[in-house]
Order: C-alpha cells, then structure tokens, then sequence
C-alpha cells in the first residue's frame, strides 16, 4: 500500500503566498499615497507672536472691543491656503525687491489708506500691536521682510478702539483678487493680491499656516474677529493672504 502523502502546512500554501503577496502591495500603495498626500513645509519665519492689548479689549466701544492678531508664536512653515486664482497663477511674477521699510498701506476696495508704524517683538518674543489710543495705523513687523521682499511680511491692525471702528473694521469683507498697495519710503509701491481670506479661532490658531515662507513675497494682514467677550476680548482672527503681483515706481532716497 502506498504511503499516504503529508498535507502541507497551511503557511507553505500556494494560496497563502498570494494572499500574503496581495496585503503586501495594497499596504505599500496606501503608503505611498499617505506620504505624497503629507506635504513638505515651505520654508520658516522669524519667532514670535502678536499680542493682544487687553485694555483695550476690556474697555470695547459700544458692543465691540479693539482687537488686531493672534497671541500665537510665528514658526515653521506651512503650505497655507491654495491659491484659487488661475488668472493670478498665471501672470508672471515679478521679482521680488531690495530691502526698503513700508511708508503706507492702501486697500482700494475698502477705502483703507493708512500710515504703517514699525512694530517689533516684545519681551514675551510676541509681537506688539499699533497704540491701542489711535485708530488709523498699521503695523508692519520690522523684522520680517519689507515691502516685496521675499518672504512672508505681517501687517497688524486694529479692528476698534474705546473711541470706535479702526483701520482694519472692513478687513473681514476683503474678497479674493482684490489690491493691497504698500508704499515704501524708496517710492516705490509693492502691490500684493489677495488669494485666500480666512477666520481662525485664537485658541486654535494655526500659525506655521499664517507666518509660513511660500518662497515669493508674500503678505498677511491680520486683525481681530469673531464673537466678542468683554473679559476675554475677540474669540479669532481674521487673516487676509496675499502675494506680490506688481511693482510701481522708480527708486528713490530711502
């Protein structure tokens, strides 16, 4: 009588290579899905952060209290919002600028023509905000780049006072595609467009995606938003993006 065949165990299966071979590829594709889809950081900004002036906050005029930035700290890097403009993808940009500091901020579509105040980082490495006694100015943080230089630039600004609406009170009906026009004090003009208006929690801000370096001039304007409380200020941020898209003007002195 013949010797009766050994069954083969079941991991020595032709059936279970195939399987095996089969988890295998479809783990490695899912993977590399996963890692095309975790984009790589642009770049990184200075330190530090914008702070918020809670006198003013406290002490709002009428139903609202002053408010400009996050009480976040600039770091890392970050894509951001996408650009959803082809038309702005598409004009050629030009090349970014020397350094020169920003004499005026002008906003058409909102009748914003502001003075721009230097701003710099406090003790705590958080950026301090325009006086919270007067309205009208902007911020711009000296550390960071000027107006056209590469990099990503911050322009703080007030949403209110004790006396009232300040310069950055529209700020939250910019729409993309519109101008913002810094003038430097070398005469010439740097004139970014928006691409992405955004709201923000200041408990969740994002600030790897707000200081981020896109690699081009890039310009954030920032100021407050949000349901108000009186203890605690403004619950958010409101946060224009814009990039470089027109350079006006000739140089002059500095």
């Amino acid at each position: 009588m013949a010797p009766r065949r050994r069954r083969r165990p079941w991991y020595r299966t032709r059936a279970y290579r195939l399987t095996r071979t089969l988890v295998v590829t479809v783990a490695l594709v899912v993977g590399g899905v996963w890692w095309a889809g975790d984009g790589e950081p642009a770049g990184t900004v200075a330190s530090g952060a914008v702070r918020d002036d809670g006198a003013a906050s406290r002490a709002p005029a009428g139903a609202a209290g002053a408010g400009h930035a996050a009480d976040t700290r600039p770091g890392g890097a970050s894509r951001g919002p996408a650009d959803p403009s082809p038309a702005a993808r598409r004009a050629a940009a030009p090349a970014p600028l020397s350094r020169s500091r920003a004499a005026s901020l002008r906003i058409p579509s909102l009748g914003v023509d502001a003075p721009v105040i230097g701003l710099r980082l406090d003790p705590g490495h958080r950026l301090t905000a325009p006086p919270v006694d007067d309205p009208k100015p902007v911020g711009w943080y000296t550390e960071g780049p000027t107006p056209g230089e590469r990099g990503t630039a911050l322009v703080v600004g007030h949403r209110d006072t004790r006396t009232g609406p300040a310069v950055f009170a529209p700020l939250e009906r910019i729409r993309t595609g519109a101008r913002v026009e810094a003038r430097r004090v070398d005469g010439r003009t740097a004139v970014y467009t928006v691409y992405a208006v955004r709201t923000y929690a200041k408990a969740h801000f994002p600030d790897q995606e707000v200081y981020g370096d896109r690699g081009r001039p890039e310009l954030r304007l920032i100021t407050c938003g949000g349901a108000y409380d009186r203890g605690t200020g403004y619950a958010a941020n409101v946060i224009a993006f814009a990039h470089l898209t027109e350079v006006h003007g000739r140089t002059g002195s500095r």
